[in-house]
Parts: C-alpha cells; structure tokens; sequence
C-alpha cells in the first residue's frame, strides 16, 4: 500500500505496483538463489497449505533482508548493454 501511495503521490497513473512486484518476483526467480519461500515472504505472499503455515511461524527476516540488499544492488547498476526507449513518445502513424 505505501508503493501505491508513493505512486499517486508521484501522479503516475501510468504505473502499478503490481508492476514493480513483478518485475521482482522475475528477477529473484531467474536471476538468484534465493528459496521461493522468502521471495514469496518479501512479497508479504502466503505460503503453504494451513498444515505447512501452522508450523512455519519464522518470518525469515534476515534472509529476507539480504534479498532486499541484493535488489537493490541490481537496481542501482547501469544497463548492460541497449538502450531505453520511451513508447510513449515515439507512436508509429
């Protein structure tokens, strides 16, 4: 709920923060080796049937923090290699 906040108060309609969710879910899953359950847990996402839940009651917090360090490092790198292109200025006619 803040990342939707941030993003009214930013007056960006054009973004969701289902978005950025997704684009980290990708992320973790193809290019880490983090356990699904602690992206999942990043995610603030329920895992496991009600038997499994009953009995994971740890909130994998330090796990969780070094994914959250490790994505923020591949936010802040440069681009590789291409380049971006803003779709929204450039409309084929």
């Amino acid at each position: 709920m803040a990342f939707l906040m941030l993003l009214r108060r930013m007056d960006r309609d054009d973004l969701t923060a289902h978005g950025f969710r997704s684009t980290f879910s990708t992320w973790a899953a193809e290019c880490t080796n983090f356990p699904r359950e602690v992206v999942e847990a990043a995610l603030a996402h329920v895992v496991g049937d009600a038997t499994e839940q009953a009995y994971q009651r740890g909130d994998v917090f330090e796990k969780r923090r070094k994914l959250m360090v490790a994505w923020a490092t591949y936010c802040a790198k440069s681009p590789q290699s291409g380049s971006v292109i803003d779709l929204k200025a450039k409309v084929s006619a």
